[in-house]
């Protein structure tokens, strides 16, 4: 895990005591709204439904134990004793007083943490495969990388105010795609060309939102040392073409289809011309500089399914169930991948306590080398665990509500905050997640449906993903009445496709059989190991839609 030097910890004091100066003058009145609003939001700081907001960064997904400690005192001291993760990797806390604000970042900023452009029209966290470094199908970590991005774009004065927000996530894994990268604003694909040499497939102009699109590709191979430069092609043609004059309008994706894929490409590489021999350019001692930290942990030399494992997993039906469902294979025998899902029926999507917060940064120091991760399903990933200890794990996290075996299943609910907490939404989102969740309560039946993504957003900004869901529901404003929109075949996978809408909206009390029904043609309808998304994309969206407005 990067590690700050001393520039980097004078960076960020800086930038706190610039903010609080900021604030103070906000407070007193010297600085209009309009002129605070771009500053607070490259601050993550923003104005909620009930109070401010503040986002906090994440690079990758990364967490120390101490920073986990850090998140609990801050939320406990600043907050309401919880915190929220997003499917961006971060974290937020939704009642942090504006006054208080400079002071948590300087808090945060003991711990190397920060909520530098976690908003505005900037470059935000750059995301990854929340198993990187642990996985045993990726090409190599892509964590350096998304480290070399991060160090790249903050506070770069060319890219601080783009015509609007800008993601950028790497994926590395040859198999799967955890990464999402075809809905992101530039995805970053690590491959291989046919020589051997490293490199990058990029896609430029994905994204969800009011105008969901799949990313295409603009550059099937791109040379290791040529990341930065092209990135900056890339971003510097954005900022020349991308529309200011329209917000809904102003996404690069939407340049990218004006211009064509192969016309956004071409302007592209004339600009990357000028520019790909520039000091920016990488070579190969920075990348080993910022690959030196991360290295592998202190493994033990294990073997895979020792006999405690195997016992304990015969002796206890319920461990058993976790440990299939819960738990992914690790590149190094005897260690596994374990999630823990933020999924308990009566609990919001993605919330933990202050609490729970110092319970998880207890077993990671304890069974994972000290790391946490930050999923894009808003669970929490302990990437380096022993096959040895699993057991004894699962007995510490059943109390903290951790070990609910639903992962990637109907319940295993991705949801926004929506409209109890954001100013933005619609409709609410976290009472149907709920409902949802209440009324598929038996994990048996659940497991029998196999993977089914179902993600939910309180509004069009699409901050559950509903687009890519294979189940997705979006909060709808009718006359002043809360419904919802349901679509069908999303996915955020390699085979990247936005849902369809099913039709016309339903309110809040119908949904759970609404997403009973779709269920039921499911079954109906699929043949031996098919899954969901399988089932529907074989037999189309008409039987579906019979069903629901029959």
């Amino acid at each position: 895990m990067y590690v700050y030097d001393e520039h980097d910890r004078q960076i960020l004091a800086e930038r706190v005591a610039q903010f609080r100066h900021q604030t103070d003058r906000a407070l007193a009145g010297d600085l209009a709204e309009d002129e605070f609003l771009p500053l607070r939001l490259q601050n993550g700081l923003y104005v909620q439904r009930l109070a401010p907001m503040l986002r906090i960064c994440v690079p990758y997904g990364m967490l120390r134990s101490d920073q986990l400690r850090r998140l609990a005192k801050v939320s406990r001291d600043y907050d309401k004793g919880y915190a929220h993760f997003t499917t961006r990797q971060n974290v937020q806390l939704n009642w942090p007083a504006l006054e208080d604000v400079p002071d948590i970042l300087a808090e945060l900023a003991e711990v190397e943490m920060h909520a530098n452009q976690t908003s505005g029209n900037c470059i935000r966290n750059t995301t990854t495969d929340q198993f990187a470094g642990a996985q045993s199908d990726e090409l190599v970590d892509p964590r350096p990388y998304c480290e070399i991005i991060r160090q790249w774009s903050t506070y770069h004065p060319e890219f601080a105010f783009l015509p609007r927000k800008f993601k950028v996530a790497v994926n590395a894994s040859e198999l799967t795609d955890r990464a999402a990268v075809q809905v992101h604003d530039i995805g970053i694909e690590i491959v291989h060309n046919d020589a051997g040499e490293l490199g990058f497939r990029v896609h430029v102009g994905g994204g969800l939102g009011r105008t969901p699109m799949v990313g295409p590709v603009i550059r099937e191979f791109l040379p290791e040392l040529d990341l930065l430069t092209y990135l900056e092609a890339v971003l510097r043609v954005y900022n020349r073409y991308g529309r200011r004059d329209n917000k809904y309008k102003a996404r690069i994706k939407i340049l990218v289809k004006a211009l064509t894929p192969e016309g956004f490409a071409e302007k592209v590489e004339e600009e990357w011309s000028h520019i790909k021999d520039s000091p920016t350019r990488l070579t190969p001692d920075a990348i080993a500089r910022v690959q030196s930290y991360f290295t592998e942990p202190d493994y033990a030399a294990l073997s895979n399914d020792p006999e405690t494992l195997v016992a304990a997993r015969s002796e206890h039906k319920a461990f058993d169930k976790w440990v299939t469902r819960n738990t992914d294979a690790h590149k190094k025998p005897g260690y596994a991948i374990v999630t823990l899902t933020m999924k308990k029926t009566g609990v919001p999507p993605g919330d933990v306590s202050d609490l729970q917060l110092e319970h998880i940064a207890n077993v990671a120091d304890r069974y994972s080398f000290g790391e946490a991760r930050v999923t894009h399903q808003q669970n929490v990933v302990l990437a380096d665990v022993r096959q040895d200890e699993l057991y004894e794990l699962w007995q510490a996290i059943k109390p903290m509500g951790f070990a609910t075996a639903n992962l990637n299943t109907l319940t295993d609910i991705i949801c926004c905050p929506g409209g109890d907490y954001c100013a933005l939404a619609n409709a609410k989102s976290i009472p149907i997640a709920e409902s949802i969740q209440r009324k598929f309560d038996n994990l048996d039946y659940v497991y029998d449906l196999g993977d089914i993504d179902l993600n939910i957003s309180g509004c069009m900004n699409a901050c559950g993903h509903h687009h890519v869901g294979h189940i997705g529901v979006l909060g709808v404003d009718k006359k002043g009445e809360e419904f919802y929109q349901v679509s069908l075949g999303g996915s955020s996978q390699r085979d990247a496709s936005i849902g369809k809408i099913l039709g016309p909206s339903f309110a809040s009390e119908h949904m759970p059989n609404v997403i009973e029904k779709i269920i039921n043609v499911f079954v109906e309808n699929r043949t031996d190991e098919e899954a969901f998304l399988d089932t529907y994309r074989r037999i189309g969206i008409t039987p579906f839609k019979e069903r629901v407005y029959a």
